[in-house]
């Protein structure tokens, strides 16, 4: 069995090690919050009209730098680029403004935009924010299984109480649900939705504290709460690879020293073989 060619890995860890550079990946970020600037820039037909195409070739400039990367990191890390998220995620950002923007694609021009979502990959606070409310969707299903049972019983309820004289808002099921999203998210619930019907039904009020107090102060503090929960289990796992780095960092330093012993035993040993030969010779 033929082992793997060393020389093959080295320039694969050598452009690994450029291309994870502080200087590389400041400049990175740099350049994507100037693409996010000049996209914004393309929506005023002003300055299209003024410099549209300065735009047009710094853009070009800036995609092909992040092709360039891309490339680079696709050929230090072979196929095990496309098992991680982060690198196809990128991939995708970037083929998508490859693609030329025809009219049945002019969609996909707008989604240039999405290369601005490559932060979150450069800097490590936001990836942690990502990783932790990825970490909380196990929690998060439970929490909205619980808020559709809540909004479903409140629908078919307010449907019965009110549906006779409000159908504009609870006529029917689908009226009810959205009237109740509208007074989940507190937007004009009491002046719009709530006093009209309390003049018919007075007793109305406790229909509708009862279920703003259910789904929207105990169902979302669930909502943040399995979230929280989530950046507390990242903590320790920040830990751990913090405290795993640093054996690392210890190990490869006590194999540094062991092998510079091991080279300064062998040129003493060189030397007293040197000095024992000059001795025998000496004394014949």
């Amino acid at each position: 069995m033929t082992s793997a060619n060393p020389s093959v890995h080295k320039w694969q860890n050598s452009i690994e090690q450029f291309l994870a550079r502080p200087v590389i990946q400041h400049a990175i970020v740099v350049l994507i919050f100037l693409n996010a600037i000049l996209l914004g820039m393309e929506t005023s037909p002003w300055l299209i009209e003024e410099f549209g195409e300065l735009m047009s070739n710094v853009d070009h400039v800036i995609l092909l730098i992040f092709i360039a990367e891309l490339v680079l990191l696709m050929l230090a890390r072979g196929l095990n680029f496309f098992k991680d998220p982060w690198c196809v995620f990128d991939f995708i950002v970037i083929a998508i403004a490859i693609i030329p923007a025809s009219k049945s694609l002019a969609v996909l021009r707008s989604l240039r935009v999405l290369r601005v979502l490559r932060l979150v990959n450069k800097v490590e606070s936001m990836k942690r924010v990502v990783r932790a409310l990825v970490g909380s969707f196990a929690s998060l299903g439970s929490v909205v299984g619980l808020q559709l049972i809540v909004f479903y019983v409140a629908a078919v309820v307010s449907t019965n109480l009110f549906g006779k004289d409000f159908e504009n808002y609870f006529g029917n099921l689908g009226a009810s649900l959205f009237t109740l999203f509208q007074v989940m998210t507190l937007e004009s619930w009491a002046d719009g939705v709530a006093r009209p019907i309390m003049e018919k039904f007075p007793s109305a009020w406790i229909f509708f504290v009862v279920y703003i107090m259910t789904s929207t102060f105990v169902v979302i503090n669930l909502f943040v709460a399995a979230i929280v929960d989530s950046f507390s289990n990242l903590e320790p796992d920040a830990a751990d690879k913090q405290k795993a780095d640093l054996k690392n960092e210890e190990e490869t330093e006590k194999a540094r020293l062991l092998s510079h012993m091991q080279t300064e035993f062998m040129g003493i040993k060189t030397e007293l073989h040197e000095i024992k030969v000059m001795l025998s010779s000496n004394q014949r």
